[in-house]
């Protein structure tokens, strides 16, 4: 596993983001680990997250796309933060884009905050945390709605790699819908390889028994 994962790993926990226990998910799934990413708060930890995010963007997508999309609300942050962080760490000058919950009638008129988007753009969408993919179904149609735009794909911060809609995995299943690629900074395997039985901060967060409530969740939601 490269050394950005194992520490991005890491950083998840010093942030309270990634934690063990018992948790519903958005689409309702009782699970023994949750991601928030609502718990990176301070400047500091959005500078970090973006070059994680940055980085897991310039190795799938490259730097050749015109606007980073992060739909409301959690997307927000996230899409100011990767696109300062591709700016300074390959030169990259990507416009951000976010939509409102509720269409705005007055001043900046519409749907979208930041960059408006029309035809001929790339769009790379980034969000928290997939699931079950229902998430997507907002979104895409809104890019779509905005003119001829190439919806390159989709990056989130950690792959569940839990089954979406079908049998097939959430991610995988969003890239054969929509025809683009997705990608991940990390994958839940790879979280509980860094951690099983291996002390972090001097605690070990996935013992036996973590360890088998996440492989009996596998069993039932994994792809």
């Amino acid at each position: 596993m490269e050394a950005y994962k194992e520490e991005f790993i890491g950083f998840m926990i010093d942030c309270q983001v990634l934690k063990f226990g018992d948790f519903t998910t958005k689409s309702g799934r009782k699970t023994p680990f949750f991601i928030n990413t609502g718990f990176y708060r301070t400047g500091a930890q959005l500078k970090r997250l973006g070059e994680y995010y940055a980085q897991a963007i310039k190795e799938t997508f490259g730097t050749d796309f015109d606007v980073l999309f992060g739909p409301a609300y959690k997307g927000i942050p996230l899409t100011v933060a990767a696109t300062i962080a591709l700016s300074d760490k390959y030169g990259a000058d990507i416009r951000y884009c976010s939509n409102r919950k509720e269409v705005k009638d007055h001043g900046d008129k519409g749907i979208l905050l930041g960059s408006p988007i029309g035809d001929g753009d790339k769009v790379v969408i980034i969000e928290d945390v997939t699931t079950a993919g229902t998430s997507i179904q907002e979104t895409y149609p809104i890019l779509k709605a905005q003119g001829n735009v190439d919806v390159m794909g989709l990056v989130v911060s950690v792959d569940r790699m839990e089954r979406g809609q079908g049998e097939k995995a959430a991610l995988q299943e969003i890239s054969e819908t929509y025809g683009m690629k997705t990608t991940a900074i990390v994958t839940m395997k790879e979280v509980v390889e860094f951690l099983y039985n291996r002390p972090y901060r001097g605690k070990v967060w996935i013992d036996d028994g973590i360890k088998a409530a996440i492989d009996a969740y596998y069993e039932k939601y994994g792809a």
